[in-house]
Order: C-alpha cells, then sequence, then structure tokens
C-alpha cells in the first residue's frame, strides 16, 4: 500500500502547482477528463515498465531544474527553406516574431483562442487521441499535458499547404516550464510538411495529436537541440485513415533528458507510418524513444529507424513495439533500432517488441550495439584523413539510414549541416 499512497502524494503535489485554463465547454470537459486520468494512473515512477531505463523525477517534480540559455543557436536550421514560421517564447506564443496567420490550404489558431470558442472542430481531437493511446501503456504526462496545455497551435489542412510549417520554440528563462498541445487535422487529400525546433524551456511537455484523413499525407522534422541542461518530455499520437501517410523525424544533439514518445494508429487500409530518429550523445545525456504502432486495417506499412551515437558516459533508450491485430492482414511491418558506442563509457538500452493476432503479416525487428569500425578507420587515416575527422565521418555514414527517412532533400541536407557542425564543435 505504501508505493500507490507514495504516488498519489507526489501526484498531487505535482498537480497542486498546477492551473487549469480557463475553456468553453467542450475543452473544459476534455481538461476534465484527462485530470481525471492523472489522478487514475499517477505520475511515472522508476517501477513503472515503461519508465525502468529513464528517471522521470524532473519531469513530474513540482518545479522544473534551471536550465542555462546558450543565447545564440547551435546552426541556423531551415533558415534556407520558404517557411511558414510560428514561434514560441518559453511556452508563450510570440506574434511579434510569428509569420501572419494566413497560409494558403491552412486554417491556424492558438490553443489559447479556440479553446474559449463554444463550438471548434478541434472538439473531437483535444484529448481523443491522447486518451486513445493510453492503452495498453498509459502515459500520464501526456494527460497531464492535456489538463494544462496553456498554449499550442490548432491547425486545419484542407489542401497542399503552400509552404513548410515551422513551430520554433525559443528558450530565454532559466527556471521556464513548459506545456504546450498541439492540434492537427488533414482533411482528405490534404498534404502538410511539419518542421520543429528550438530548446522551448527549462523542462518541455508537448502534445501533438493528429488526425489524417484518407488519401491525406503528413510529414513531420524535428530538432532537438541547443541548450544542453534543458528536459523535455514529447508525444505524438497519430491517427491514419485509407491510404494515408504520416512520416516523422527527430534529431537530437543537446539535452541533459529526453523522452520522445510515438503512439500511431493505422485504421485505414493502405496506410503508411514512418517514425525515425538520429541521436548524438555526449556527457551527461540521456534520450528515450518509446514508440508503439498499431495495425488496425489491412496492407499497411510501418517502418521505425532509430540510430543513437554515444560517448562520454551517455545513454540512449529504445522502446519499440508494433502490434498487428487479427484484422490488419497483409501487414508490413520493419523495426531496427542500433547504437554506435565510441568509448567504454556510454550506454544503450533496447527494448524491441512484436505482437501479432494476424498470420498474413511480413514483420521484422532488431537491435544491434557496437564500436567504431577498425578497418573502415584505418582506410580512411591510410589516406591521410585525421583521426578525429574520420571517426565523424564514419558516425554521419551510421545515421545515414535513419536520416534517409526524410522525403524532403533539402531539409534533409539541414539536419546533415546541423549534426556537422555539432560533432565539428565536439572535435575542436
Amino acid at each position: 500500500m505504501a508505493e500507490p499512497r507514495l504516488k498519489a502524494d507526489l501526484t498531487e503535489e505535482r498537480l497542486s502547482s498546477l492551473a487549469v485554463p480557463e475553456s468553453a465547454a467542450w475543452a473544459a470537459q476534455a481538461r476534465a477528463d484527462a485530470l481525471a486520468r492523472v489522478r487514475a494512473m499517477g505520475l511515472p515512477g522508476r517501477r513503472d515498465e515503461y519508465w525502468k531505463y529513464t528517471r522521470p523525477e524532473s519531469l513530474t517534480a513540482p518545479e522544473a531544474a534551471p536550465a542555462a540559455v546558450l543565447m545564440q543557436d547551435e546552426v541556423a536550421l531551415f533558415d534556407s527553406i520558404d517557411r511558414f514560421r510560428i514561434v514560441f517564447v518559453d511556452g508563450v506564443f510570440a506574434p511579434d516574431l510569428s509569420d501572419d496567420p494566413s497560409l494558403a490550404g491552412v486554417r491556424i489558431e492558438r490553443l489559447a483562442d479556440a479553446s474559449r470558442i463554444d463550438i471548434h472542430w478541434a472538439k473531437d481531437i483535444y484529448g481523443a487521441l491522447e486518451a486513445r493511446g493510453q492503452s495498453p501503456v498509459p502515459r500520464p504526462l501526456a494527460a497531464l499535458n492535456t489538463a494544462y496545455a496553456t498554449d499550442g497551435v490548432m491547425m486545419r489542412v484542407t489542401g497542399k499547404a503552400e509552404k513548410p510549417v515551422n513551430l520554433i520554440y525559443l528558450h530565454r528563462s532559466e527556471t521556464s516550464d513548459a506545456i504546450l498541445h498541439h492540434c492537427i487535422r488533414l482533411e482528405e487529400g490534404a498534404d502538410l510538411t511539419l518542421l520543429e525546433k528550438g530548446p522551448a524551456a527549462a523542462r518541455f511537455n508537448n502534445v501533438m495529436e493528429i488526425d489524417i484523413a484518407d488519401g491525406a499525407a503528413f510529414h513531420h522534422v524535428r530538432a532537438q537541440g541547443r541548450d544542453h541542461e534543458r528536459r523535455a518530455m514529447t508525444h505524438l499520437f497519430a491517427r491514419l485513415g485509407r491510404e494515408s501517410t504520416f512520416k516523422s523525424f527527430t534529431v537530437t544533439v543537446n539535452g541533459v533528458l529526453t523522452r520522445n514518445d510515438c503512439v500511431v494508429e493505422l485504421e485505414g487500409p493502405d496506410a503508411v507510418a514512418h517514425v525515425a530518429g538520429a541521436v548524438v550523445g555526449d556527457g551527461e545525456f540521456h534520450h528515450d524513444d518509446t514508440v508503439l504502432i498499431t495495425h488496425s486495417a489491412a496492407g499497411c506499412e510501418s517502418r521505425q529507424v532509430f540510430k543513437k551515437v554515444l560517448r562520454n558516459g551517455a545513454t540512449g533508450v529504445f522502446q519499440g513495439k508494433i502490434l498487428v491485430r487479427s484484422e490488419a492482414q497483409k501487414t508490413d511491418g520493419y523495426q531496427i533500432s542500433q547504437s554506435l558506442l565510441l568509448d567504454d563509457d556510454a550506454q544503450f538500452y533496447a527494448k524491441p517488441e512484436l505482437e501479432i493476432y494476424a498470420d498474413d503479416v511480413k514483420c521484422s525487428h532488431g537491435s544491434t550495439s557496437g564500436a567504431i569500425d577498425d578497418e573502415a578507420l584505418f582506410y580512411l587515416r591510410s589516406r591521410g584523413v585525421p583521426r578525429a575527422e574520420a571517426q565523424d565521418l564514419l558516425v554521419l555514414a551510421f545515421l545515414t539510414e535513419a536520416i534517409d527517412e526524410i522525403e524532403d532533400r533539402m531539409v534533409a541536407e539541414d539536419i546533415v549541416a546541423g549534426i556537422e557542425a555539432w560533432l565539428g564543435r565536439r572535435r575542436s
């Protein structure tokens, strides 16, 4: 009895530091339901199965631990791309830094405004996909976000967006504690590319719910970097219709603690979901990718591709699952998680899972850990490449399979340039 009581007390201590924003009836009900889920589940602890590799205390504490602010961006990611910018500073929308909210094919609103409107299209999404994503694995920090999120964007995409939308998260206060919630609905045949970048806050809790209708396509590229002392907990919840596409890629190069959860359900036949990540960690660095892809319809394809490069005591975690329901015949599921450990102090924990109830499927998973290939390193050095530069070339080659999941070549080149710049700074 002591453990449940302690968990409940810690949960109430965290909730006491927050206030539920004023909202219209539909949003208020969604927040109340989410708050009830938080109290029923309790905030995560080390005894929870999906938190045994990652310490959640700094994500659940009443106050955020201070994080020093690096005043210059590490690299100007996406600046060469014609994009629509939406900027948040320490979790608060900054209209003076953002573009005018008119973009062909996309309707964009703030959560702070939309949640006060009596009738709104987000009623069917806000908190709904998050609630569905609570089974079979509870995700109480996502429910906490639904209950208390103070800002975010509501995007309704009715056609092909004329340019990518870029969410930019600026960190200015060493003690900021940001909670953002985004809802995105892609109508039938719509197409959107969403870019995210920036450290956001000392502690960041971010949820994105994406509803993708038949024949629609959603492409997502996220860069997590810059301020090393930051802590972040993110969730992606996606629901896919017939012949729809969901592709998400994340690169992470800094942060003392980052946990990225991704929950995808393929509800319509012939849908495609790809989730990928590239991670480079150094020193006091802990990165956790936890992914669940559920096949609930026939003929769907999913890919999970995660590569982590770790050194100087850095830790990487991958927990990935493919769930194939009985009606999801002709499923094609692929999962790979690999780590490159550059010294004996780095650690990688992997928990790949397949749970299959259909009999006509093609599913595979694998996980490996290893060091730099000595023969490849010798080959490069024998041709005059200094050891440190040769090692960086091999690191980039190792990450290529994950980066290749990005369809837009200009975006992919930006990501590679960012990783190269980070490696160059560490080399010098």
